[in-house]
Parts: C-alpha cells; structure tokens; sequence
C-alpha cells in the first residue's frame, strides 16, 4: 500500500477536495496528514475523511513531513500538498510508472498552470514559466512527487529548509527522475501580480537558502545551480513571439531576486489566493 503524506498548516479550505481526489487515485493508499500549527479545522477535517492525523502545535513543513514519515510504513511515498488534486487514477499511473522503469526512483506528474482571470504580468510570466526545461526534469512546482522505497533510503530526516521539494530534487540523478506524462495535475497561478511577487521572493529565499546549505555541507545533497538565461536560451529563441511576455517575465524575476536578497531571512509563508474557493470550487480571490 502506498503512504500519501500531506503536510496542511491551515488548510480546512482545500484539505476535502484534497483527500477526496486521492481517494480517486486509483489504489489503495494510506493518508497521513500532518497538520503543523493549525488554527483552523484542517485536522477535524482530514479525520472525518478518514485520514490518519498528526496534529502538531509547531507551524513548519520540515518538522511536519519528518512527524508523518515517523508512522508511515509502506512504500512507495507520495508528497502532496494540500491544494493540489490529483487526478483520478493519476496515483496509481505514478507508481505504475515508478515500477516499470528501470533504474528510476522518483515520479512527478506533468503540470499545467491555470493562470485564468489572472492580469496581464502573471499570464505573461507564467508563459515563460511553464515553457522552461527544468519543470520537465525536476521534481518541484507541482505538488506531488513520488518516491519509491530505495529512493527514500537515499536521505535521513527532512533538513529545516524550506525547499523541501528541491531537496527531493537534489537527491536523485536525472536519470532516476521521470515525468509521467500521463498525469497532470493544475497548479494555481496567483491573482495578483503582488501575490506572484510575494510567492517568487519566498521560493528564492528557499532556494538561496538549500543551495548555502550544500555548499557549506549541512545538507548531503547537489542542488542543481540557478540557470539565468533558459528563459531566453530555451524559450524565447525557440519561440520569438513570446519576447513581449519575457518582458515581464524577466521585470518580475529581477525583482523578486532583488528583494529576496535585501531580506533573506524573512518566513516561507505561502500564497493565500489560490486558496480561497469560490461558490463553484475552484480558486478564485
């Protein structure tokens, strides 16, 4: 049986979609949320959907994951979080594929961004986002990564880093790293073009953050390096009539590191409006 782990500080807005898509994923699985921190109903909720519950008063992902992974005994290990729906059958097509190719050791979906509704900045971003190489080979920006049982003996705890997705990443080879095209699952781009702002400064402290962390030898890992210019390399020059979204794109990047670097040690926190449902069930402001 497989161990879906699902870390949610304050979630009770998308924790039921949530579990009720993995109940669709197409195996039997066995649910561990770790609530971290939580003033809200995210546990009463999980449980009453029949998910096993930690229930920690400490907000923090790390400390989250490494407390599900303690009553987890079944392989292989889904990371998912809490606002992201896998499709139905989409964990069993994972694991399927994770057993059937040789010498892999780590799955991920494809994804696809719903920027719909969003201003003109973050539909532009996004169409350079999306088209970049490393969201095919990497196992980060979609919420859901699956490892298998060797995969997971390759690292101990957790490291308290925030990118624990791109620790995941750091772990494997590219050639032990599959997408599934198969699969796809939607991640909500922000509403705002402040809210893009506030989520890309997170991600590059996060990041700046892991990659110190290897470089100093803290973390047992080889964090892939920063490529400035795929955005123009492998998107742009392919592509020409994208050269007026890479204008924002690059205005946004720019920012964003400029920012992360005159205060990196702010906190992770995350982006509020993709969680806010609206009458219909899907995220809206």
């Amino acid at each position: 049986m497989t161990s879906v782990i699902i870390a949610a500080h304050n979630e009770e807005s998308v924790i039921e979609r949530c579990l009720a898509a993995v109940s669709h994923g197409g195996m039997p699985v066995h649910v561990i949320v770790s609530a971290n921190g939580c003033t809200d109903a995210t546990a009463e909720l999980a449980r009453a959907r029949h998910a096993l519950v930690v229930d920690r008063r400490t907000a923090g992902k790390p400390g989250a994951l490494n407390a599900a992974e303690r009553l987890a005994e079944t392989f292989p290990r889904v990371y998912l979080d809490a606002d992201i729906l896998t499709p139905p059958g989409g964990i069993a097509t994972l694991v399927t594929a994770l057993n059937e190719h040789a010498g892999v050791l780590a799955a991920v979906p494809r994804r696809r961004i719903n920027t719909s509704g969003r201003p003109w900045a973050v539909r532009a971003y996004f169409q350079i986002n999306q088209r970049l190489p490393v969201f095919r080979s990497g196992l980060f920006g979609r919420g859901l990564i699956v490892v298998s049982e060797l995969g997971r003996a390759r690292f101990g705890e957790f490291p308290e880093l925030v990118a624990d997705d791109l620790f995941l990443d750091a772990q494997f080879s590219a050639a032990e790293k599959l997408e599934v095209a198969d699969v796809e699952v939607v991640v909500e781009a922000p509403w705002t073009t402040v809210d893009l702002m506030n989520r890309l400064v997170r991600v590059r402290r996060g990041n700046a953050e892991m990659r110190r962390a290897a470089a100093d030898q803290g973390i047992d890992a080889v964090v892939r390096p920063s490529d400035r210019w795929s955005w123009l390399r492998d998107v742009v020059m392919q592509q020409p009539r994208l050269a007026p979204d890479a204008l924002a794109y690059v205005a946004i990047t720019m920012l964003a590191g400029y920012r992360a670097r005159r205060a990196p040690h702010g906190g992770w926190g995350r982006d509020e409006s993709t969680r806010m449902l609206s009458e219909t069930g899907s995220t809206a402001p």
